[in-house]
C-alpha cells in the first residue's frame, strides 16, 4: 500500500498544470501548499487520485457481516463488516456472489478478498470483493446447512417418518454428559412430574472428536435396556463445542432407532441436525423431560375423562338392563304362567284321550290273537308229541341190538388196560413212595410245632397275631406265648430292641436252604 501511495504522489506532480482557476482560489484561502505541488487540484482529480491508489491494493480480509442490502434490479450485492474497533462497507458483483455460493447473513463470519475502490460521485469508500468464503463458525453452518439438505432430500426429515411418544411412558432412558448440568434438570423434572416412571442413564462424551460415536453406543444401549422413550441432550456451550450433534453417523441413528428419541440440545435458539431428525425437539433439557412426562393437570383431566366415560357406559348398561327386565316382564309368558304349557297340557290331555280309547281295542286284538295261537297249539302239540315218541321208540330199537357189542368192546379194553397197570404199576410205587417220604420229612421239619418242640416258643398278640417286632408288643400288653404242651398268658413288663443274627437252617438230606 505503501507503494502505491508513492505512485499517486508522482502522479499528482505530474497533473498540477492542468488544475482549474477555481481550486487555485480555495488554495490561497485555505491551508499551506504542499512542498512540490505547483496548483491545488479539483475533487474529480482528486478522488481518481485517491481511486488510483485504492484499486491497486488487493487484500485478504476477516470480519463479520452486520447488515446486508440486495433488492431486485440491483447489479451488486452490497453489505457491511465489521471487527470490534471499525466497520467497512463493501459491494460485491451480483455475478460473483452468486457464483460464489454463500448466503450472506447478518451474523456470519466471512473471508473476503478484494480492493479498495472509491465511488466518486458520493465520495464513498467501498471494498470491491472479488471472492468470498464463510469463515470459523460461519464455514461450520455451511457444512452444517448442506447436511440438512442431504438428510432432508433422502426424507429423515419427513414427519410421516416419525414416531409417536408415550402417553405414559414407565421406562425413560437418558444419553448425556453424567457430569453436567442437564443430566441433574432432567432427572429433578422426571421425578418431580412422573415419579412412577423407572429411568436409566448412559453417561457418555458430548463434546470433542468421539462424542457423537460415545452418544450413539449409549442410545445402543438404552435400546437393549428396553426403555419405552429416550432423551438425548446436553447443555449450552459454543457452536463448535455442540458440533457433535451436527454428526451425520449420529443424525441416522437417531433415524433408525425404533424407539422415540427427544432431543434437549443447548438453549432455545439452537437447532442441530440432531434436532430435526428427532421425533421431537424440545428446546432445553428440562423441556425435553417435561415433553415425555404428562403434568399434574393431564393425569387430573385424563382420570376425569375416565370417570366420566365409565360412568356414562355402566349407566347406559344399567338403562339397557332395565329395558330388557322391562320388555321380559311385558312378555305373555311372564304375566301369565299357563300360557308357556297350555298347548303342551292341552296335547297331553288329547293323548291321554286316545289311549284311553285305544287300549280297551288292543287289549280284545290281543285276545283275540292269544285264543287263535291256543287253538293252533292244541292242534299241533299231539301231533309234534306223537313224532317225537315215534323217534325216540326208533332209536331204543336201534340202541338195544347195539349196546351188548359195545359193552364187550369197553369190557375187553379195560381188561387190556388192567394188565399193564399190573404189570407196570409196581415199578411206579417204590419211586412216589419215596418222593412221599422226603416231602413228608420236609414238611416235618417246617411244621410250627416241631420248631416249638425243640424249645422254640410262638408269641401272640390278644387279636392272634405272631408278635414279630418289640413294636407289635409294646410294654403293658399281653401275649399268649405257646410252648410245646401249652399256651402261657403273659404281660409284657418292658421292651427292647436288639440286633438279632439269622440262623439259616440246612438240610441235611438235599442242602436246600
Amino acid at each position: 500500500m505503501v507503494d502505491a501511495l508513492e505512485r499517486a504522489r508522482a502522479a499528482t506532480a505530474g497533473s498540477c498544470a492542468s488544475a482549474p482557476a477555481g481550486g487555485s482560489s480555495a488554495h490561497a484561502a485555505g491551508a499551506t501548499e504542499p512542498e512540490g505541488a505547483s496548483s491545488a487540484l479539483s475533487v474529480s482529480a482528486a478522488m481518481a487520485l485517491a481511486k488510483g491508489a485504492l484499486e491497486g491494493v488487493v487484500v485478504r480480509l476477516v470480519g463479520e457481516v452486520s447488515e446486508t442490502s440486495s433488492k431486485r434490479g440491483y447489479k451488486a450485492m452490497y453489505f457491511t463488516v465489521k471487527d470490534a474497533d471499525a466497520a467497512l462497507p463493501c459491494m460485491m458483483w451480483m455475478g460473483r456472489y452468486k457464483a460464489s455460493g454463500v448466503d450472506l447473513a447478518v451474523g456470519q463470519l466471512v473471508e473476503l478478498t478484494g480492493r479498495f475502490t472509491l465511488y466518486a460521485a458520493k465520495g464513498r469508500m467501498n471494498f470491491d470483493v472479488f471472492s468470498i468464503e464463510l469463515a470459523g463458525e460461519g464455514r461450520l453452518r455451511a457444512q452444517v446447512a448442506a447436511l440438512a439438505r442431504k438428510l432432508e432430500a433422502e426424507g429423515l426429515m419427513d414427519p410421516a417418518r416419525k414416531l409417536p411418544i408415550p402417553q405414559f411412558p414407565l421406562t425413560i432412558g437418558i444419553v448425556t454428559s453424567p457430569r453436567g448440568d442437564a443430566v441433574h434438570d432432567m432427572l429433578r423434572t422426571l421425578r418431580n412430574r412422573f415419579p412412577v416412571a423407572r429411568v436409566y442413564v448412559a453417561g457418555v462424551q458430548v463434546e470433542g472428536a468421539q462424542a457423537a460415536a460415545n452418544i450413539v453406543e449409549g442410545m445402543r444401549c438404552m435400546y437393549r435396556a428396553g426403555v419405552e422413550v429416550m432423551l438425548v441432550g446436553r447443555g449450552g456451550g459454543s457452536y463448535e463445542d455442540m458440533m457433535p450433534f451436527n454428526d451425520e453417523a449420529l443424525a441416522r441413528a437417531i433415524a433408525a432407532c425404533p424407539i422415540p428419541v427427544v432431543t434437549g440440545i443447548g438453549h432455545e435458539p439452537d437447532t442441530f441436525i440432531a434436532d430435526m431428525v428427532a421425533d421431537r425437539r424440545a428446546s432445553t433439557p428440562t423441556y425435553a423431560a417435561m415433553a415425555v412426562t404428562p403434568t399434574r393437570e393431564n393425569l387430573e383431566e385424563l382420570f376425569c375423562a375416565h370417570a366420566r366415560s365409565l360412568s356414562m357406559s355402566a349407566g347406559r348398561a344399567v338403562e339397557r338392563a332395565a329395558a330388557e327386565v322391562r320388555r321380559c316382564a311385558e312378555r305373555p309368558v311372564i304375566r301369565d304362567p299357563n300360557s308357556l304349557l297350555a298347548a303342551p297340557m292341552q296335547g297331553v290331555d288329547l293323548a291321554s284321550e286316545r289311549l284311553f280309547r285305544a287300549i280297551p281295542a288292543s287289549l280284545e286284538r290281543d285276545r283275540a290273537t292269544l285264543d287263535r295261537q291256543r287253538e293252533r297249539l292244541s292242534r299241533l302239540l299231539p301231533e309234534g308229541v306223537a313224532r317225537e315218541l315215534a323217534a325216540l321208540e326208533r332209536c331204543r330199537e336201534r340202541l338195544l341190538p347195539a349196546l351188548p357189542a359195545s359193552l364187550e368192546r369197553d369190557r375187553v379194553r379195560v381188561g387190556h388196560a388192567l394188565q399193564r397197570l399190573a404189570s407196570q404199576g409196581p415199578g411206579l410205587v417204590p419211586r412216589f413212595g419215596q418222593q412221599a417220604a422226603l416231602a413228608a420229612a420236609r414238611l416235618e421239619d417246617l411244621s410250627p410245632l416241631s420248631v416249638i418242640g425243640r424249645g422254640y416258643a410262638i408269641a401272640r398278640t390278644q387279636e392272634g397275631v405272631v408278635a414279630k417286632s418289640v413294636e407289635d408288643a409294646p410294654p403293658g400288653s399281653a401275649l399268649e406265648v405257646t410252648v410245646s404242651d401249652g399256651v402261657l398268658a403273659c404281660r409284657v413288663e418292658s421292651a427292647r430292641r436288639e440286633d438279632i443274627e439269622m440262623i439259616l437252617w440246612e438240610d441235611e438230606g438235599n442242602g436246600d436252604r
